[in-house]
């Protein structure tokens, strides 16, 4: 027998609640697995699509990265009422569980930026096929080292579902160069303290002898573009993630070679949007066009772009572009609407 993740009241809770889910209006919640920059946007996004949509949609943050931590927060949000979720998994794993037992109480959820393990009852993830942006980006990297070199690769939480993807992916890439080798990967690092002491470390003892640095998570890009600026060093070439400001000024500077997109605001738009949907009757079909990962059947890629020198200044076009791509269709395409 499961053990149950909810509390009695909170259980108390989803049976009164379970008689009346279809009548009720959408309550959205937007659960990242805590603390992080990336966020952010889902916080924007939540507001947008409840005044496009007419539901209520909740950004919330656990107070840390712990599983037990953010499973608190969904069962008090379920004792609130909320009855459709978006979750970044904060363990690939164990959240089935937890979205497990709120699937036993017709409460639909789906995963945003990162993936439960298959199977899974989420109903799809949404998220940047981070495999191809790492590997992506590593390639631009050794195009602008001139195709030779030392890589040094900093990544981020190694209990982020997504982190060993990327390594896999940055090593894919260059061992597709006969002259190029990943020198080093300093990971668990998305996070100021221990991405500021590592990467400046690192850089003291072996910065003569790396010529690109790739950073496949937010923190680790930011503490890297400003150690390179610090630096005045513009011999390394670096390519980072997201589009933190400090990212984007290095990048117009020269001190950094560019960086790639991820769409975080698409994936909570997007995904209160589907949410109402399910709330309202549709179902997910069993043969649309879904993505395989490592992870899931199910996946939706929301996007990803490199950004150099030339596009900096208009970088969020290309991710307003890619949302209103996936939103013109993805009813059609992913879903099985009533008449």
């Amino acid at each position: 027998m499961r053990k149950s993740i909810f509390t009695t009241a909170a259980s108390m809770a989803l049976l009164l609640s379970a008689g009346v889910a279809q009548a009720a209006d959408t309550k959205a919640a937007l659960i990242p697995g805590g603390p992080h920059p990336y966020f952010a946007a889902w916080e924007d996004a939540a507001a947008a699509a409840a005044e496009d949509f007419g539901v209520e949609a909740e950004y919330s943050v656990p107070p840390a990265w712990e599983l037990s931590q953010q499973n608190e927060m969904i069962e008090s949000l379920v004792a609130q009422g909320y009855n459709a979720f978006l979750v970044f998994p904060g363990d690939a794993s164990g959240t089935n569980a937890t979205l497990g037992e709120l699937d036993d109480f017709e409460i639909p959820s789906a995963t945003l930026a990162g993936c439960t393990e298959a199977p899974t009852p989420a109903l799809f993830c949404l998220g940047t096929d981070v495999y191809n942006s790492a590997y992506l980006g590593t390639q631009e990297l050794i195009d602008a080292m001139g195709g030779s070199g030392q890589i040094a690769h900093f990544t981020g939480f190694l209990v982020d579902p997504n982190t060993q993807l990327r390594i896999d992916a940055v090593e894919k890439a260059a061992s597709e160069h006969d002259g190029v080798e990943v020198m080093q990967v300093i990971a668990d690092i998305d996070a100021p303290e221990p991405a500021d002491e590592k990467i400046n470390a690192f850089l003291a003892a072996q910065g003569d002898e790396v010529d690109g640095i790739v950073t496949t998570a937010w923190v680790p890009a930011v503490v890297a573009a400003t150690s390179l600026r610090n630096l005045g060093d513009q011999r390394i070439k670096m390519v980072g993630i997201d589009h933190d400001q400090v990212v984007l000024d290095a990048i117009k500077d020269g001190f950094v070679h560019g960086t790639m997109l991820q769409n975080p605001y698409g994936q909570g738009y997007i995904g209160v949007y589907a949410m109402d949907l399910v709330r309202s009757g549709c179902t997910m079909k069993d043969d649309a066009p879904w993505l395989t990962t490592a992870q899931t059947d199910r996946f939706i890629d929301s996007g990803t772009a490199f950004v150099g020198a030339d596009q900096v200044d208009n970088y969020q076009d290309a991710m307003v572009q890619e949302t209103d791509k996936i939103m013109a269709d993805f009813k059609d395409t992913y879903m099985n609407c009533p008449n």
